[in-house]
């Protein structure tokens, strides 16, 4: 089994990629909450986001990631 951190990754050919822009629905949360996911119960903090996904799966979002990666449409 190949097994990677990041001291060891410079061997690998890595190629640039970008996420493609497929909307989603999001509510930020304005208190501490819990969802439950195909990972079983995940808890978000207050501020995080709550997102449903491509094929309806619902999971939090950190506050931080969600401004580093998204950007609200409408």
């Amino acid at each position: 089994m190949l097994k990677f951190d990041s001291n060891n990754l410079s061997q690998l050919n890595f190629k640039t990629a970008m996420k493609k822009p497929i909307p989603i629905q999001c509510a930020q949360i304005d208190d501490v909450f819990e969802v439950e996911t195909m990972e079983g119960t995940l808890r978000g903090k207050k501020g995080d986001w709550l997102m449903v996904g491509v094929n309806g799966e619902v999971y939090p979002c950190d506050r931080e990631i969600f401004e580093k990666t998204y950007q609200i449409i409408s």
